[in-house]
């Protein structure tokens, strides 16, 4: 109806949209049955056709739905080229080592998405607003779960302050320490240390792992910290700082991404989990 409109005829509207006339003319003829009246007047010979009163208004929103139509074309394709908005929830540590990369290699392959992060560690996550959700353990609920990697537990202090190599955690008893909040998955660190006859003195905590080291390097005392903060802090690189096996170590965080079960991925999304996986198991391979 827009083409005759624009054209001015049924036979330009057909060849612009590269119909037969009489198969415009059908069309037509069944958008006047379903309005219950005409929207062209047919003069008839070289005269354009012209709309009726009914015919105005069919078109006014016809444009607004053809505009509709066309948006939603537009998002579909946008969808399948990745081209959308994705929200994940992270953890400190993930965002400082693996989540760059990720959100590097997305912009690189889709240009126009809409990358949101929220940096949380709740006690109980919900991932009800959120495509992935990087936590430190478990989620409860209907939540679909991809472990990434175990994330051991090593101890970081100021240079000289431990002979080399590794350190028994007995030598840690009574010893002011720095540590995060007890949030997450460090009650379990402190009541492992418990378990092996270690009483911690925890003088300072903060969930800044940049604070934690300056403290360290500060002389507050050590922190057991698991491996993947450490990398993504550079302890290793830092001549004030060494980082020492523990004996016997606390079992390993563990690392997992997680989504609603049953959600159906975007592209988006889904190469993100491809690109996660393959940067966990990079950083398995460097881990001690």
């Amino acid at each position: 109806m827009a083409a005759v409109v624009d054209e001015g005829s049924f036979g330009r509207a057909a060849s612009r949209l590269g119909y037969t006339q009489s198969t415009v003319s059908q069309q037509i003829a069944a958008l006047e049955k379903a309005v219950g009246g005409a929207v062209f007047a047919r003069p008839g010979g070289p005269k354009p056709v012209r709309l009726t009163p009914l015919g105005s208004v069919v078109l006014a929103k016809g444009r607004e739905l053809l505009a509709a139509a066309t948006d939603l074309a537009d998002a579909v394709e946008r969808f399948k080229a990745g081209d959308g908005r994705i929200d994940i929830g992270t953890l400190q540590s993930v965002t400082s080592v693996i989540l760059p990369v990720v959100l590097r290699r997305l912009r690189e392959q889709y240009s126009g998405c809409d990358i949101r992060l929220s940096e949380e560690e709740p006690e109980q996550p919900q991932t009800d607003d959120l495509d992935l959700l990087f936590y430190d353990r478990r989620v409860d609920g209907d939540i679909e779960h991809l472990r990434l990697l175990d994330d051991p537990y090593l101890l970081v202090a100021r240079r000289g302050d431990f002979p080399e190599g590794p350190v028994r955690v007995t030598q840690l008893d009574g010893l002011p320490m720095v540590a995060w909040p007890a949030t997450c998955d460090q009650p379990r660190v402190e009541e492992a240390l418990i378990r092996r006859g270690v009483r911690p003195h925890i003088v300072f905590r903060t969930a800044s792992n940049e604070a934690l080291l300056a403290m360290v390097r500060a002389g507050m005392g050590p922190a057991v910290l698991p491996w993947l903060a450490l990398y993504g802090a550079g302890a290793w690189a830092d001549d004030r700082l060494r980082v020492h096996h523990l004996q016997p170590a606390p079992s390993p965080r563990e690392i997992y991404l997680c989504w609603q079960e049953g959600r159906s991925h975007s592209p988006l999304a889904a190469r993100a989990i491809e690109i996660t996986v393959e940067l966990a198991a990079d950083l398995k391979k460097r881990m001690p």
